[in-house]
């Protein structure tokens, strides 16, 4: 609960698809239940943002049953693949082949192409649980993920996938085609827009696997068109990986997540289960189009996933690509802020007007903060450039940072009754000026 003083702070800055019968037919009419469509699907919230957790944590709805008779499916194929072909750019000997071999449902050729990008993702995450009395426990949890090989550099191999499928992750771990498992590092994240990239280490991977990897081509999402035929792949349920086929049901499809964040997604019929997150939505080219993060669960609904388009993510990948690879320091020798920080939730922004971050409640007398332009109010919104959506995360972040180490803040700031952007360097203090300040955290 806040203390008294905390929310009297917090008031004083308040913001002022119908079938046509085949010809020659009679249609028949049938009779349908008034309430059918006033049926709404909502969007598990838990589900919506997965890796697979084991021990029922986070779970995902299995259909089973052929949705279309095997003509009309054929028909659909045989629609969908002529209007690729003739908007298909050139891109190269081996996507052309791929799309040759996709003249039928048999993605087989896109599939033993692709494959070869696309890693499995597993790790021990840190999961907190909120009981009815709105009090809050830790615990560890095994999960898994999808990710696809996007670059490398001197010493890394750079891994896409999403923020959620890594975040509070312990103990990441990569599985590679063949099975081989190797130890990985988050690089750079962007909880905001669910992106994240990953790094394992060159010299951890051996020479017969270097051998069979490749890096995935990424495509052009701006270019897609409803009814397109799209294939995923990903690690479902933590089995390993497994292939879907499906169509684009929808493009700039808008779903909020448990957070209240809004995300745009290029929505599927592909089937998107627990575990597929992170990993790619191809077109039949074998390029990436989309990065599977989503879906909606309900027994009233089927077929509902989605994916961020590759064109928006690609940018802030290219980003994240260039941080500072993830690395513990020490305990005895990771530095702090001396800050006492609260968590603004969804209720909060929307009550007072507020940005997603982490509010500064207090800064100690002699925390390193003291003798920075960081102003008590602030709300941290990054870290380093990395996206801070709460105090776990702030945490986190220094976790990876020496005493003595300079970091950048980003915060908003209230100013004239608006927010405005302030950039703040740090010169971070040893970790006894924390004095519990950090851990002692409100939500």
């Amino acid at each position: 609960m806040m203390s008294e003083e905390f929310r009297n702070e917090f008031d004083s800055i308040q913001q002022p698809e119908n079938q046509q019968a085949p010809a020659g037919q009679k249609e028949k009419k049938k009779r349908r239940h008034p309430g059918v469509f006033r049926r709404a699907a909502g969007i598990t919230a838990a589900a919506l943002l997965f890796g697979t957790v084991s021990g029922g944590v986070i779970a995902g709805i299995t259909y089973a049953g052929d949705r279309f008779a095997e003509s009309a499916q054929t028909a659909r194929v045989q629609t969908a693949q002529s209007a690729e072909e003739s908007q298909a750019p050139e891109t190269g000997a081996e996507s052309q082949a791929a799309s040759v071999l996709a003249t039928s449902t048999d993605v087989s050729g896109i599939v033993e192409m692709v494959m070869p990008s696309v890693v499995s993702i597993s790790d021990t995450m840190l999961v907190q649980q909120t009981n009815l009395f709105g009090m809050t426990r830790n615990y560890e949890a095994e999960s898994s993920g999808s990710g696809f090989i996007v670059g490398q550099n001197d010493t890394e191999l750079l891994i896409a996938t999403n923020n959620h499928v890594v975040s509070g992750a312990e103990d990441l771990e990569v599985t590679f085609t063949d099975d081989v498992s190797v130890p990985a590092a988050i690089k750079g994240t962007d909880s905001e827009n669910d992106l994240a990239i990953i790094a394992v280490q060159l010299s951890d991977i051996p020479a017969d696997t270097m051998d069979h990897i490749r890096v995935a081509n990424l495509g052009d999402s701006d270019q897609l068109k409803v009814g397109q035929q799209v294939v995923a792949i990903g690690n479902a349920l933590g089995f390993g990986e497994s292939v879907t086929v499906g169509y684009v049901s929808a493009l700039d499809r808008e779903v909020k997540d448990e957070n209240g964040t809004t995300h745009t997604y290029i929505q599927t019929d592909a089937a998107i289960n627990p575990g597929n997150s992170g990993g790619p939505l191809l077109d039949l080219n074998g390029n990436v189009i989309g990065i599977n993060a989503a879906k909606t669960a309900s027994t009233e609904v089927e077929g509902m996933g989605y994916a961020i388009p590759i064109s928006h993510a690609q940018e802030i990948l290219n980003s994240l690509m260039t941080k500072k690879t993830r690395i513990e320091v020490a305990e005895e020798e990771q530095g702090s802020l001396g800050i006492q920080v609260v968590n603004i939730n969804g209720a909060m922004a929307e009550a007072y007007g507020m940005p997603d971050g982490v509010y500064v409640y207090q800064i100690m007398e002699d925390g390193a903060a003291a003798g920075s332009e960081l102003r008590e109010k602030d709300i941290i919104t990054a870290f380093d450039g990395q996206s801070i959506s709460n105090a776990e995360e702030l945490t986190k972040m220094l976790t990876y940072y020496e005493e003595g180490s300079q970091v950048t803040l980003t915060v908003q700031r209230l100013e004239d009754g608006e927010y405005q952007e302030q950039t703040v360097t740090i010169t971070l203090g040893p970790k006894s000026d924390l004095n519990e300040t950090e851990a002692a955290q409100e939500s």
